[in-house]
């Protein structure tokens, strides 16, 4: 789950994940109320992974968290998870998403049967409703798996089980009806005549049993089977030959019963998620020009008159508010995007950006970053634990870290905020209304005041006060002829004396009058420019001011 500045749902955002129904929480089957069982023990060995099936991800969450928020709902009294293969991973996990989920460990993996055994002796309730689920079918559905326990509590079976007509049931185990419709069996292919082979209902592996009779046909399986191993179908048959009722619930979506194996099937699985979620989204009055190449975590919320553009990705805790535009080419995680937002082919983790705020393209944007009302991040711009005023600007090639901008501010292109002293990050801040040079170096911990400007190429290594100017004031040194006489024979060198020529025919024609002068000219001889009157900034200042009030280098609205 993801985790970040905005965990708290804002107003007008929800969830697809969120529950549409639940049924009564006081419901009571004899006393015994509600328990559920997930068998999560197998390891997955064609996953060819060192990570457990179950913890594998779909859109933000495991295969096992699918399961568990499919089945939150049921308000069960009691959720044990069957854990075995790398059981302190899972337990660990367990403890992250749902604390009152309680591990139950099968020491040796002999069946689905025998992992429902040691489940129910740890849930030894004798009345109620125990429902067994696997746990890598991610996208079953809340309100299908509400609607079963319902159909089944109704009828007041000892067993119903969850069934579906898939186009292809390849390997899958068979429902066996009698002449009357009702279900006295399941048959695992394998053991299938070629009669039972040729029927399309299928058995999900989810079945809601009647508490008291799960434990006595438990009780009665056995291993004599080609696996070696106690099958939990098998409790079906032993239940209508015990002259119990035994019912089916057909699932309408065939995709709701799928299970994870492989890889392949994790992505084809991960694909239908990624339709599902999206369709309730853009129903939900969310724009997407590519909806294929949208993906979207189970936790992301958005608002109606969002628009997502083609290849975005929102992961974990993202929301984003009314009117904001994400895309093309973004992925945003755990990040807050304010109304009216745009962010263009970026990249954000736990950030949050504000109303009417701009972001990109290329920009990063690092945890900790903060852009208020009106603030502008651009291109190739990084930021990190910065904290932007209402409608400043940091608009090329920069990076921000550690550092404090106040409102209206402008920052020049190409400015680092330098953080790091090698053992200690130390802050900065720049305050409101402020203008800084292009190629500025701010050496932190520094604060310039507001109002302040300061000249480009500035290294910044003291406090600036409100209003004033700061720059760096090394002259700029000219050598004349440096070219030629040090890279002779070279391209360059043959366009420095092209230039000179054609400039003394032109110089010449100006002393006689044939022509203006050009502008610019430079003084023969001369090794270096700029003021001499300390209002010009070294080159950061026009040199033709004499009051210090000419251009800064700042990068303005550029």
């Amino acid at each position: 789950m993801g985790s970040g500045p905005m965990t708290r749902r804002r107003k007008g955002a929800r969830s697809v994940s969120e529950p549409t129904s639940r049924p009564d929480p006081a419901y009571d089957a004899d006393g015994g109320g509600r328990t559920v069982i997930v068998l999560a023990a197998g390891l997955g060995t064609r996953m060819k992974s060192t990570k457990p099936k179950m913890l594998h991800a779909l859109l933000g969450r495991t295969l096992l968290g699918h399961v568990l928020a499919a089945a939150e709902p049921l308000a069960a009294q009691r959720t044990l998870v069957v854990v075995g293969a790398a059981a302190d991973q899972v337990t660990a996990h367990l403890a992250e998403i749902a604390p009152a989920a309680e591990p139950v460990h099968q020491a040796e993996q002999r069946g689905t049967g025998h992992a429902t055994r040691v489940a129910v002796e740890q849930a030894p309730a004798a009345h109620g409703t125990v429902v067994v689920l696997t746990g890598d079918v991610p996208l079953l559905r809340a309100e299908t798996l509400t609607e079963l326990v319902a159909a089944h509590e109704r009828a007041g079976a000892a067993a119903t089980v969850l069934t579906a007509a898939p186009p292809d049931v390849t390997g899958l185990g068979r429902i066996v009806r009698d002449e009357h419709g009702a279900v006295v069996g399941i048959v695992e292919e394998r053991d299938a005549s070629p009669e039972q082979r040729r029927i399309r209902e299928i058995n999900s592996g989810i079945i809601a049993f009647r508490a008291d009779a799960l434990r006595a046909t438990l009780a009665e399986l056995r291993s004599d089977n080609d696996q070696g191993e106690e099958y939990l179908t098998d409790t079906i048959g032993l239940l209508v030959k015990a002259g119990e009722r035994v019912g089916a619930y057909v699932a309408a979506d065939v995709t709701e019963t799928m299970g994870v194996n492989d890889r392949a099937q994790l992505a084809a699985l991960g694909a239908l998620l990624r339709d599902r979620v999206n369709g309730a989204w853009m129903r939900a009055g969310v724009t997407m020009v590519d909806p294929a190449s949208v993906w979207l975590d189970v936790t992301v919320t958005l608002a109606p008159d969002v628009l997502l553009e083609p290849q975005v990705q929102l992961r974990g805790a993202t929301s984003v508010a009314a009117g904001a535009t994400v895309g093309p080419d973004t992925t945003l995680v755990d990040t807050e995007v304010g109304a009216g937002a745009s962010v263009v082919r970026a990249q954000a983790t736990g950030a949050v950006i504000g109303p009417d705020c701009s972001v990109g393209p290329f920009a990063y944007l690092r945890p900790g970053s903060r852009l208020h009302a009106g603030a502008k991040v651009g291109t190739y711009v990084e930021t990190k634990n910065a904290e932007i005023g209402a409608g400043s600007k940091v608009p090329h090639l920069s990076y921000v870290g550690d550092a404090t901008i106040g409102e209206q501010t402008n920052i020049g292109a190409a400015t680092v905020f330098v953080n790091y002293d090698g053992v200690h990050k130390h802050r900065s801040r720049i305050g409101s209304f402020a203008r800084t040079g292009a190629d500025n170096m701010f050496v932190a911990p520094v604060e310039v005041g507001d109002g302040a400007y300061t000249g480009a190429g500035a290294v910044i290594r003291r406090d600036v006060p409100p209003g004033a100017l700061s720059y760096s004031a090394a002259p700029q040194r000219v050598v004349p002829d440096w070219t030629v006489g040090h890279r002779p024979d070279t391209p360059a060198a043959a366009a420095a004396i092209k230039a000179t020529e054609r400039d003394a025919v032109e110089d010449a024609a100006a002393a006689a009058g044939q022509t203006s002068p050009r502008p610019g000219l430079a003084v023969p001889g001369s090794t270096e420019t700029g003021g001499t009157d300390g209002g010009s900034a070294g080159g950061a200042v026009d040199t033709g001011s004499t009051d210090g009030a000419g251009s800064t280098g700042s990068a303005g609205e550029c």
